[in-house]
C-alpha cells in the first residue's frame, strides 16, 4: 500500500491529508500544532514527532506550508525531512512559494536523491476536502508520470507548464491578478457607495456582466454584505504570493505598475489585518478619508 508524509495541515492542508485516507494511502502527518492533527489521527493517520519521522519510509512526501522560510524549514531544517527521505521518493511541494525557492529547493533535493516537483494547486478548502483542486505542476515529464498516483486523491485536473519551477511561475501569475482583481473590486464598490448606487444590484450585476469572475463573483457578494466569516485566504498570505510575484517579475526585468499598486494595498492590510479575510480590503478602502 502506497505509504505517504503529509506536513502541514492548514485549512487546505486538512483537507488534502484526508484526502489520502479516503483513498487507500496510509499517512503519516506533521504540522506545528498537533491539535490540527487530530482529525485525521483520529481517521488512521500516524502522527510524527516531526518531519523527519513523517518521512521515514514515504514513497511520497506531500509538503503544504505558508512560505519559503516554512518549507525550508521542513525540508532542510533541524530534524527535516531530508535526514530520513529514502533516495528514489518523490518530493511534492503544494505550497505556493517562490519561483527562486523551488528552483534551489528542486537543486538541492535532487543532488540528496529525491525527486522534486512543484506542484501549487487552486481552489478553496472544499475543493481540497473533496479531491477537485486544480495542480499546476512544474517537473520532468518521467517524475511527473512517477507522481500521478500521489496526485490523483487530490485533482483530476493537472496542468503541466514545464519543468521544476513553472508550476510556481504560473500559480504566482495567478494569485498576483487575484490581488489586482481584488482591490479594484473593493475600489469599485466604493466608488458605487459614494455615489449612492443601489449595492445588492451593483453586486449583482458584476458577478454577471463582462468582469465578472471566480473573484469578484466570491468577493462582491461578501464586501456588499459585509461579511467575511470563515477567512479562506488571508490579507497576509496574498501579499506574500504577490510579493514572490513581483520578486518575479523583477528578475525578468518586467515594470508591472499595476500590479505593484495592488501590492502596496495588500501591504497596507497586511500591517491592520493580516490574519483577516482579503475581502476586508474594502473596510480599509472605507476607512480612506475622502478629498
Amino acid at each position: 500500500m502506497p505509504h505517504v508524509a503529509f506536513i502541514g495541515l492548514g485549512r487546505m492542508g486538512h483537507g488534502m491529508a484526508g484526502r489520502y485516507l479516503d483513498s487507500g494511502f496510509t499517512l503519516a502527518v506533521w504540522n506545528r500544532s498537533r491539535a490540527k492533527a487530530d482529525d485525521p489521527i483520529a481517521r488512521g493517520a500516524r502522527w510524527a514527532a516531526s518531519p523527519a519521522d513523517a518521512a521515514r519510509d514515504a514513497d511520497a512526501i506531500v509538503t503544504m506550508v505558508a512560505d519559503d522560510d516554512a518549507s525550508r524549514a521542513v525540508w532542510t531544517g533541524k530534524d527535516g525531512i531530508i535526514e530520513t527521505a529514502r533516495k528514489g521518493a518523490l518530493a511534492i511541494e503544494c505550497s505556493t512559494v517562490s519561483h527562486r525557492h523551488a528552483v534551489d529547493m528542486a537543486r538541492d533535493l535532487t543532488t540528496r536523491g529525491l525527486r522534486y516537483i512543484d506542484c501549487p494547486v487552486t481552489g478553496l478548502p472544499d475543493a481540497a476536502a473533496s479531491g477537485k483542486l486544480t495542480l499546476l505542476v512544474g517537473a520532468e515529464a518521467d517524475d511527473l508520470e512517477a507522481a500521478r498516483p500521489f496526485l490523483a486523491p487530490l485533482g483530476a485536473t493537472i496542468r503541466h507548464f514545464g519543468t521544476v519551477g513553472a508550476g510556481t511561475v504560473f500559480k504566482l501569475i495567478n494569485n498576483l491578478m487575484g490581488a489586482v482583481q481584488i482591490a479594484s473590486l473593493a475600489e469599485g464598490l466604493r466608488i458605487a457607495e459614494q455615489a449612492g448606487l443601489d449595492m445588492p444590484l451593483v453586486q449583482q450585476s458584476l458577478a454577471s456582466g463582462a468582469v465578472a469572475s471566480p473573484q469578484v463573483v466570491r468577493h462582491s457578494a461578501r464586501m456588499v454584505a459585509r461579511d467575511f466569516a470563515g477567512a479562506s485566504f488571508t490579507a497576509a498570505l496574498r501579499h506574500k504570493d504577490a510579493s514572490y510575484a513581483m520578486a518575479l517579475a523583477d528578475n525578468l526585468g518586467l515594470d508591472l505598475a499595476v500590479a505593484r499598486a495592488a501590492l502596496d494595498i495588500y501591504a497596507r492590510a497586511t500591517a491592520e489585518i493580516p490574519d483577516e479575510d482579503e475581502g476586508r480590503l474594502i473596510d480599509l478602502i472605507r476607512a480612506t478619508p475622502t478629498n
